[in-house]
């Protein structure tokens, strides 16, 4: 089929790069600091064991993104239990060097409802959000210069770009 040892080779060299670029990016998020996160919280939350069952399986490729310099990441991660199986939704964002998880979602794959474990993960991990207390004392006013009480600005007659 190919007249040419050259060509042979330089087909072969090309797919085998293309197939090592495609493995390294598959290991890449496969081994992201969100996918272990939600992985564990999956594994040890009673939630999630009772809606899946034990023992888990993570059987299939992990799908979504993580930009680096945006600090913001979404994947898919596939999981079966004995009682069904699912996929786990993780968002997470990067503050400074640590990736934070936002949303942790388990969705059934036979339609069920979801199973938000975010909560659940915040507890465990002592990640609280910032609560509004209305009985806190104010922070002192910055010792700014008052605004002027009366702005006058003078416009030019006629309509702009008019002549």
């Amino acid at each position: 089929m190919f007249r040419d040892q050259f060509h042979l080779k330089r087909i072969l060299s090309t797919t085998l790069f293309c197939m090592t670029l495609l493995l390294a990016g598959c290991g890449r998020i496969t081994n992201h600091p969100l996918v272990k996160i939600a992985k564990e919280e999956v594994a040890v939350n009673n939630r999630s064991q009772a809606m899946l069952g034990e023992p888990l399986t993570w059987q299939g490729t992990v799908t979504g993104r993580a930009n680096e310099v945006d600090g913001i990441g979404a994947m898919q991660i596939p999981v079966r239990g004995p009682k069904t199986a699912a996929t786990v939704i993780v968002e997470g964002k990067k503050f400074g060097d640590e990736w934070g998880v936002t949303l942790l979602e388990i969705r059934p794959d036979n339609g069920d409802e979801e199973l938000s474990l975010t909560a659940d993960l915040a507890m465990r991990s002592g990640v609280e959000t910032p609560k509004f207390d209305p009985s806190a004392t104010q922070s002192p006013a910055s010792q700014t210069a008052p605004p002027p009480a009366e702005i006058t600005i003078d416009l030019p007659p006629g309509i702009p770009g008019a002549e």
